[in-house]
Protein backbone atom coordinates (compact mmCIF):
# COMPACT_ATOMS: atom_id res chain seq x y z
CA UNK A 1 0.00 0.00 0.00
CA UNK A 2 1.45 3.17 -1.27
CA UNK A 3 1.90 6.35 1.42
CA UNK A 4 -1.16 8.79 0.93
CA UNK A 5 0.49 11.86 -1.08
CA UNK A 6 0.48 15.75 -0.16
CA UNK A 7 -1.56 17.64 -2.31
CA UNK A 8 -0.81 20.79 -3.52
CA UNK A 9 -2.77 22.94 -1.01
CA UNK A 10 -0.69 21.07 2.06
CA UNK A 11 2.25 21.61 0.08
CA UNK A 12 1.53 24.93 -0.41
CA UNK A 13 0.38 25.75 3.19
CA UNK A 14 3.52 23.65 4.80
CA UNK A 15 5.94 26.03 2.58
CA UNK A 16 4.60 29.03 3.62
CA UNK A 17 4.29 28.34 6.79
CA UNK A 18 8.15 27.58 6.87
CA UNK A 19 9.06 30.91 5.11
CA UNK A 20 6.83 32.61 8.21
CA UNK A 21 8.91 30.34 10.44
CA UNK A 22 6.36 28.37 11.64
CA UNK A 23 5.66 24.89 12.25
CA UNK A 24 2.41 22.65 12.83
CA UNK A 25 2.99 21.70 16.28
CA UNK A 26 4.17 25.25 17.66
CA UNK A 27 7.99 24.36 18.04
CA UNK A 28 10.78 26.70 16.83
CA UNK A 29 12.59 26.07 14.11
CA UNK A 30 15.82 24.85 16.42
CA UNK A 31 13.60 23.08 18.57
CA UNK A 32 13.28 19.39 19.17
CA UNK A 33 9.92 17.07 20.10
CA UNK A 34 10.01 15.54 23.41
CA UNK A 35 11.96 12.76 24.28
CA UNK A 36 10.95 9.47 26.36
CA UNK A 37 13.21 6.73 27.32
CA UNK A 38 11.35 3.56 28.94
CA UNK A 39 12.99 0.21 29.97
CA UNK A 40 12.02 -3.30 29.76
CA UNK A 41 11.98 -5.53 32.26
CA UNK A 42 15.52 -7.68 30.48
CA UNK A 43 18.63 -5.63 29.76
CA UNK A 44 18.98 -4.21 26.80
CA UNK A 45 15.42 -3.61 25.75
CA UNK A 46 14.27 -0.24 25.61
CA UNK A 47 11.53 1.87 23.66
CA UNK A 48 12.57 5.92 22.69
CA UNK A 49 9.58 7.92 21.58
CA UNK A 50 10.49 11.20 19.65
CA UNK A 51 7.26 12.69 19.19
CA UNK A 52 4.94 9.82 18.25
CA UNK A 53 7.76 8.56 16.16
CA UNK A 54 8.87 5.27 18.45
CA UNK A 55 11.74 2.55 18.12
CA UNK A 56 12.12 -0.23 19.80
CA UNK A 57 15.43 -1.71 20.45
CA UNK A 58 16.80 -5.31 21.25
CA UNK A 59 20.29 -6.40 22.72
CA UNK A 60 21.39 -9.97 22.28
CA UNK A 61 24.73 -11.89 22.68
CA UNK A 62 25.76 -15.50 21.87
CA UNK A 63 29.72 -16.98 21.76
CA UNK A 64 30.95 -17.12 17.99
CA UNK A 65 33.69 -17.45 15.51
CA UNK A 66 35.47 -14.20 15.23
CA UNK A 67 36.47 -13.65 11.61
CA UNK A 68 39.68 -14.60 10.30
CA UNK A 69 41.42 -11.03 9.86
CA UNK A 70 40.44 -10.18 13.15
CA UNK A 71 40.69 -12.86 15.62
CA UNK A 72 40.67 -11.03 18.66
CA UNK A 73 37.80 -8.71 17.97
CA UNK A 74 33.86 -9.02 18.88
CA UNK A 75 31.44 -8.90 15.91
CA UNK A 76 28.81 -6.06 16.18
CA UNK A 77 25.37 -6.39 14.04
CA UNK A 78 22.78 -3.68 13.36
CA UNK A 79 19.58 -4.34 11.84
CA UNK A 80 16.14 -2.08 11.71
CA UNK A 81 13.46 -2.96 10.34
CA UNK A 82 10.54 -0.82 8.73
CA UNK A 83 6.89 -2.50 8.87
CA UNK A 84 3.09 -1.80 7.57
CA UNK A 85 2.54 -1.00 11.68
CA UNK A 86 4.33 1.94 11.55
CA UNK A 87 3.13 3.41 8.30
CA UNK A 88 1.46 2.17 5.65
CA UNK A 89 3.74 3.09 2.78
CA UNK A 90 6.47 0.45 4.26
CA UNK A 91 6.26 -2.58 2.54
CA UNK A 92 7.15 -5.95 4.47
CA UNK A 93 9.84 -8.11 3.42
CA UNK A 94 11.10 -5.76 0.70
CA UNK A 95 15.00 -3.50 1.39
CA UNK A 96 13.89 -0.24 0.21
CA UNK A 97 16.24 2.55 -0.64
CA UNK A 98 15.07 4.32 2.47
CA UNK A 99 15.79 1.58 4.89
CA UNK A 100 19.14 0.56 2.86
CA UNK A 101 20.38 3.85 3.97
CA UNK A 102 18.94 3.96 7.64
CA UNK A 103 20.70 0.82 7.91
CA UNK A 104 24.58 1.91 7.09
CA UNK A 105 23.93 5.21 8.41
CA UNK A 106 23.40 3.45 11.88
CA UNK A 107 26.56 0.87 10.89
CA UNK A 108 28.52 4.07 10.25
CA UNK A 109 27.22 6.05 13.74
CA UNK A 110 27.77 2.90 15.96
CA UNK A 111 30.82 0.66 14.18
CA UNK A 112 32.77 2.94 12.22
CA UNK A 113 32.82 5.53 15.31
CA UNK A 114 34.61 2.75 17.53
CA UNK A 115 32.10 3.59 20.26
CA UNK A 116 32.17 0.16 21.67
CA UNK A 117 35.32 -1.90 22.67
CA UNK A 118 35.51 -5.37 20.77
CA UNK A 119 38.54 -6.21 21.63
CA UNK A 120 36.94 -6.77 25.52
CA UNK A 121 34.39 -8.87 23.64
CA UNK A 122 37.15 -11.63 23.26
CA UNK A 123 37.18 -14.62 25.26
CA UNK A 124 39.78 -16.50 23.53
CA UNK A 125 41.64 -15.86 20.41
CA UNK A 126 41.00 -16.73 17.07
CA UNK A 127 38.29 -19.51 18.86
CA UNK A 128 35.64 -17.76 20.87
CA UNK A 129 34.11 -13.72 20.51
CA UNK A 130 31.00 -12.18 22.15
CA UNK A 131 29.10 -11.75 18.82
CA UNK A 132 26.49 -7.93 20.04
CA UNK A 133 23.45 -8.05 17.79
CA UNK A 134 21.58 -4.58 18.32
CA UNK A 135 17.60 -5.18 16.49
CA UNK A 136 15.48 -2.26 15.97
CA UNK A 137 11.52 -2.09 15.12
CA UNK A 138 9.91 1.02 14.05
CA UNK A 139 6.30 1.32 15.64
CA UNK A 140 5.22 4.34 14.09
CA UNK A 141 6.64 7.16 11.70
CA UNK A 142 6.10 10.80 12.64
CA UNK A 143 9.40 11.81 10.82
CA UNK A 144 13.18 11.59 11.96
CA UNK A 145 13.32 7.88 11.90
CA UNK A 146 17.35 8.50 11.99
CA UNK A 147 17.30 10.55 15.31
CA UNK A 148 15.21 8.12 17.19
CA UNK A 149 17.30 5.01 15.94
CA UNK A 150 20.05 5.99 17.05
CA UNK A 151 19.16 7.46 20.55
CA UNK A 152 17.49 3.86 20.94
CA UNK A 153 20.41 1.80 19.73
CA UNK A 154 22.69 3.96 21.92
CA UNK A 155 20.69 3.37 25.12
CA UNK A 156 19.99 -0.17 24.25
CA UNK A 157 23.79 -0.89 24.44
CA UNK A 158 24.42 1.41 27.29
CA UNK A 159 21.64 -0.87 29.21
CA UNK A 160 22.70 -4.13 28.00
CA UNK A 161 24.74 -6.76 30.53
CA UNK A 162 26.20 -9.69 28.26
CA UNK A 163 26.67 -12.50 30.83
CA UNK A 164 30.02 -13.39 32.62
CA UNK A 165 33.12 -16.14 31.33
CA UNK A 166 35.65 -17.70 32.73
CA UNK A 167 38.46 -19.86 30.53
CA UNK A 168 40.40 -22.69 32.34
CA UNK A 169 42.65 -24.26 29.87
CA UNK A 170 40.63 -24.91 26.80
CA UNK A 171 37.34 -25.37 28.73
CA UNK A 172 34.81 -22.48 28.82
CA UNK A 173 32.08 -21.68 31.33
CA UNK A 174 29.18 -18.90 30.79
CA UNK A 175 27.79 -18.14 33.82
CA UNK A 176 24.22 -17.43 34.74
CA UNK A 177 23.09 -14.10 36.06
CA UNK A 178 22.15 -15.89 39.38
CA UNK A 179 25.59 -17.35 39.50
CA UNK A 180 28.14 -14.07 38.74
CA UNK A 181 26.51 -10.31 37.88
CA UNK A 182 26.36 -9.97 34.27
CA UNK A 183 29.38 -7.87 32.64
CA UNK A 184 28.00 -4.28 31.23
CA UNK A 185 29.63 -3.33 27.51
CA UNK A 186 32.97 -1.40 27.32
CA UNK A 187 31.19 1.97 25.73
CA UNK A 188 33.86 4.60 24.99
CA UNK A 189 31.14 7.45 24.19
CA UNK A 190 27.55 7.93 22.68
CA UNK A 191 27.23 9.00 18.89
CA UNK A 192 23.57 10.58 18.54
CA UNK A 193 22.07 11.66 15.24
CA UNK A 194 20.62 15.15 14.61
CA UNK A 195 19.02 15.47 11.30
CA UNK A 196 18.61 18.85 9.74
CA UNK A 197 15.98 19.46 6.82
CA UNK A 198 16.45 22.07 4.17
CA UNK A 199 14.07 24.16 2.32
CA UNK A 200 13.56 26.77 -0.63
CA UNK A 201 17.40 25.55 -1.74
CA UNK A 202 18.92 25.80 2.10
CA UNK A 203 17.70 29.21 2.34
CA UNK A 204 14.97 28.19 5.64
CA UNK A 205 16.73 25.07 8.15
CA UNK A 206 14.34 22.70 10.90
CA UNK A 207 15.70 20.21 13.19
CA UNK A 208 14.19 17.14 13.56
CA UNK A 209 11.81 17.08 11.35
CA UNK A 210 8.16 15.73 11.23
CA UNK A 211 7.14 13.05 8.54
CA UNK A 212 4.72 15.98 6.74
CA UNK A 213 8.06 18.24 6.80
CA UNK A 214 10.11 15.38 5.46
CA UNK A 215 7.95 15.37 2.08
CA UNK A 216 8.13 19.01 1.09
CA UNK A 217 11.76 19.29 2.04
CA UNK A 218 14.77 19.54 -0.59
CA UNK A 219 17.26 17.96 1.03
CA UNK A 220 18.44 16.25 4.88
CA UNK A 221 21.70 16.81 6.32
CA UNK A 222 22.76 14.20 9.30
CA UNK A 223 25.30 14.75 11.62
CA UNK A 224 26.42 12.46 14.48
CA UNK A 225 28.08 13.69 17.22
CA UNK A 226 29.03 12.91 20.83
CA UNK A 227 29.59 15.27 23.92
CA UNK A 228 33.37 15.46 23.33
CA UNK A 229 32.18 17.23 19.70
CA UNK A 230 33.46 14.84 17.78
CA UNK A 231 31.85 14.44 14.56
CA UNK A 232 31.40 10.57 14.01
CA UNK A 233 29.76 10.76 10.79
CA UNK A 234 27.84 13.01 8.49
CA UNK A 235 25.59 12.67 5.62
CA UNK A 236 23.65 14.74 3.36
CA UNK A 237 21.13 13.77 0.86
CA UNK A 238 18.51 15.74 -1.22
CA UNK A 239 19.12 17.99 -4.11
CA UNK A 240 20.21 21.32 -2.33
CA UNK A 241 23.95 22.58 -2.16
CA UNK A 242 25.57 23.69 1.48
CA UNK A 243 28.07 25.96 1.44
CA UNK A 244 30.60 25.63 4.50
CA UNK A 245 28.93 28.41 6.63
CA UNK A 246 25.51 26.05 6.85
CA UNK A 247 27.28 23.45 7.98
CA UNK A 248 29.20 25.03 10.69
CA UNK A 249 25.97 26.44 11.81
CA UNK A 250 24.17 22.72 11.67
CA UNK A 251 27.47 21.27 13.86
CA UNK A 252 27.59 23.74 16.30
CA UNK A 253 23.25 23.19 17.10
CA UNK A 254 24.01 19.34 16.84
CA UNK A 255 27.04 19.99 19.43
CA UNK A 256 23.84 21.54 21.85
CA UNK A 257 21.65 19.35 20.93
CA UNK A 258 23.66 16.28 21.56
CA UNK A 259 25.12 17.43 24.83
CA UNK A 260 21.18 17.83 25.77
CA UNK A 261 20.19 14.15 24.89
CA UNK A 262 23.26 12.50 26.64
CA UNK A 263 22.45 14.38 29.92
CA UNK A 264 18.61 12.78 29.19
CA UNK A 265 19.97 9.42 28.50
CA UNK A 266 22.49 9.03 31.35
CA UNK A 267 19.56 10.26 33.66
CA UNK A 268 16.90 7.55 32.77
CA UNK A 269 19.84 4.71 32.84
CA UNK A 270 20.18 6.09 36.46
CA UNK A 271 16.94 5.70 37.11
CA UNK A 272 16.62 2.55 35.95
CA UNK A 273 19.29 1.20 37.55
CA UNK A 274 18.42 2.81 41.06
CA UNK A 275 15.16 1.14 40.60
CA UNK A 276 16.44 -2.24 40.01
CA UNK A 277 18.13 -2.24 42.78
CA UNK A 278 15.57 -0.76 45.23
CA UNK A 279 13.63 -3.17 44.11
CA UNK A 280 10.74 -1.51 42.98
CA UNK A 281 8.89 -0.89 39.82
CA UNK A 282 10.87 -0.85 36.85
CA UNK A 283 10.21 -1.51 33.74
CA UNK A 284 7.49 -0.84 31.07
CA UNK A 285 5.42 -0.76 33.62
CA UNK A 286 6.89 2.02 35.47
CA UNK A 287 6.18 4.36 32.03
CA UNK A 288 2.24 3.30 32.50
CA UNK A 289 0.54 6.56 34.33
CA UNK A 290 -1.77 6.47 37.01
CA UNK A 291 -4.32 8.95 36.33
CA UNK A 292 -6.03 7.17 33.48
CA UNK A 293 -8.94 4.52 32.65
CA UNK A 294 -6.18 1.62 31.83
CA UNK A 295 -4.26 2.57 34.79
CA UNK A 296 -3.72 -0.14 37.73
CA UNK A 297 -4.85 1.80 40.80
CA UNK A 298 -5.60 5.47 41.38
CA UNK A 299 -4.40 7.57 44.28
CA UNK A 300 -6.59 7.71 47.63
CA UNK A 301 -8.75 11.11 47.88
CA UNK A 302 -9.99 12.00 51.37
CA UNK A 303 -13.74 11.94 52.13
CA UNK A 304 -15.28 14.74 54.12
CA UNK A 305 -18.43 13.29 56.54
CA UNK A 306 -18.55 16.25 58.38
CA UNK A 307 -22.63 17.43 58.43
CA UNK A 308 -23.87 14.21 56.33
CA UNK A 309 -26.94 14.13 57.84
CA UNK A 310 -27.87 17.89 57.22
CA UNK A 311 -26.83 17.19 53.81
CA UNK A 312 -29.05 13.93 53.16
CA UNK A 313 -31.86 15.93 54.84
CA UNK A 314 -31.54 18.93 52.69
CA UNK A 315 -30.78 16.80 49.20
CA UNK A 316 -34.33 15.01 50.44
CA UNK A 317 -36.22 17.88 51.17
CA UNK A 318 -35.58 19.41 47.59
CA UNK A 319 -36.42 15.91 45.66
CA UNK A 320 -39.49 15.73 44.17
CA UNK A 321 -42.27 13.15 46.37
CA UNK A 322 -41.84 9.83 45.41
CA UNK A 323 -44.45 8.35 42.52
CA UNK A 324 -47.69 6.28 43.21
CA UNK A 325 -46.52 3.20 44.89
CA UNK A 326 -48.55 -0.31 43.59
CA UNK A 327 -49.07 -2.45 46.78
CA UNK A 328 -50.62 -5.44 44.83
CA UNK A 329 -49.44 -7.14 41.49
CA UNK A 330 -50.62 -6.26 38.84
CA UNK A 331 -51.36 -8.72 36.12
CA UNK A 332 -51.18 -7.92 32.63
CA UNK A 333 -51.49 -10.63 30.75
CA UNK A 334 -52.04 -14.00 32.29
CA UNK A 335 -48.62 -15.72 33.96
CA UNK A 336 -47.12 -12.55 34.30
CA UNK A 337 -46.74 -10.60 37.39
CA UNK A 338 -45.00 -7.43 38.92
CA UNK A 339 -41.65 -8.08 40.37
CA UNK A 340 -40.05 -5.99 43.15
CA UNK A 341 -41.41 -4.50 45.84
CA UNK A 342 -43.30 -1.54 45.08
CA UNK A 343 -42.31 -0.97 41.48
CA UNK A 344 -44.60 -1.43 38.17
CA UNK A 345 -43.14 -4.53 35.86
CA UNK A 346 -43.05 -3.72 32.28
CA UNK A 347 -42.77 -7.22 31.06
CA UNK A 348 -46.21 -7.81 31.01
CA UNK A 349 -46.62 -4.99 28.53
CA UNK A 350 -47.65 -6.09 25.11
CA UNK A 351 -46.65 -4.74 21.81
CA UNK A 352 -49.26 -3.85 19.11
CA UNK A 353 -48.08 -7.09 17.20
CA UNK A 354 -48.25 -9.09 20.37
CA UNK A 355 -51.77 -7.78 21.02
CA UNK A 356 -52.86 -8.74 17.53
CA UNK A 357 -51.69 -12.48 17.79
CA UNK A 358 -53.37 -12.67 21.44
CA UNK A 359 -56.89 -11.72 19.72
CA UNK A 360 -56.65 -14.06 17.20
CA UNK A 361 -55.70 -16.60 19.62
CA UNK A 362 -59.00 -15.76 21.14
CA UNK A 363 -60.61 -16.35 18.30
CA UNK A 364 -59.52 -18.92 17.61
CA UNK A 365 -59.78 -20.96 20.93
CA UNK A 366 -63.86 -19.70 20.71
CA UNK A 367 -63.97 -21.24 17.52
CA UNK A 368 -62.47 -24.10 18.47
CA UNK A 369 -64.56 -24.69 21.53
CA UNK A 370 -67.62 -24.20 19.61
CA UNK A 371 -67.05 -26.23 17.22
CA UNK A 372 -66.81 -29.22 20.13
CA UNK A 373 -70.02 -28.22 21.65
CA UNK A 374 -71.55 -28.29 18.26
CA UNK A 375 -69.95 -31.99 18.41
CA UNK A 376 -71.11 -32.85 21.27
CA UNK A 377 -74.34 -32.13 20.67
CA UNK A 378 -74.48 -34.20 17.73
CA UNK A 379 -73.22 -37.39 19.39
CA UNK A 380 -75.61 -36.74 22.28
CA UNK A 381 -79.21 -36.89 19.59
CA UNK A 382 -77.16 -39.54 17.92
CA UNK A 383 -76.88 -41.69 21.16
CA UNK A 384 -80.88 -40.80 21.53
CA UNK A 385 -81.88 -42.05 18.34
CA UNK A 386 -80.19 -45.26 18.74
CA UNK A 387 -81.78 -45.95 21.74
CA UNK A 388 -85.01 -45.71 20.58
CA UNK A 389 -85.11 -47.61 17.41
CA UNK A 390 -82.80 -50.22 18.19
CA UNK A 391 -82.13 -52.71 21.06
CA UNK A 392 -78.90 -51.93 22.76
CA UNK A 393 -76.37 -55.60 22.64
CA UNK A 394 -73.85 -56.47 25.48
CA UNK A 395 -70.41 -57.51 24.61
CA UNK A 396 -69.66 -61.06 25.20
CA UNK A 397 -66.28 -60.28 26.37
CA UNK A 398 -65.72 -61.55 29.78
CA UNK A 399 -64.01 -59.58 32.84
CA UNK A 400 -60.36 -60.39 33.03
CA UNK A 401 -59.78 -62.12 36.70
CA UNK A 402 -57.18 -59.70 38.45
CA UNK A 403 -54.75 -61.94 40.69
CA UNK A 404 -53.06 -60.08 43.56
CA UNK A 405 -49.70 -61.57 44.10
CA UNK A 406 -48.31 -61.47 47.56
CA UNK A 407 -44.72 -62.08 48.86
CA UNK A 408 -45.19 -65.11 51.22
CA UNK A 409 -43.56 -65.01 54.71
CA UNK A 410 -40.34 -66.69 55.37
CA UNK A 411 -41.06 -69.06 57.97
CA UNK A 412 -38.68 -68.38 60.97
CA UNK A 413 -36.37 -70.69 61.98
CA UNK A 414 -36.14 -71.79 65.85
CA UNK A 415 -33.72 -72.51 67.81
Amino acid sequence: MKATPLSNCERRFLLRAVQERKRLDGRECYDYRNIRVSFGAERGCCIVELGRTRVLAQVSCELVSPKPNRPTEGVLFFNLELSPMAAPGLEPGRQSELLVSLNRLLERCLRDSKCIDTESLCVVAGEKVWQIRLDMHLLNHDGNITDAASIAGIVALCHFRRPDVSVQGEEVTVYTPEERDPVPLSIHHMPICVSFAFFHQGTYLLVDPSEREERVMDGLLVIAMNKHREICTIQSSGVVMLVQDQILRCSKITAVKVAEITELIQKALENDHKARKEGGKFGFAESIPNQRITAFKMESAAVDTNNVEEQAGEIIAKADPPSEVFANPILHTPGTAQIGEGIENSWGDLEESEKEEAVEEEGESEAAAFECQKTETEDTSMVKETKKDEPILLSDSEEEEVVILEPEEVPRKTR
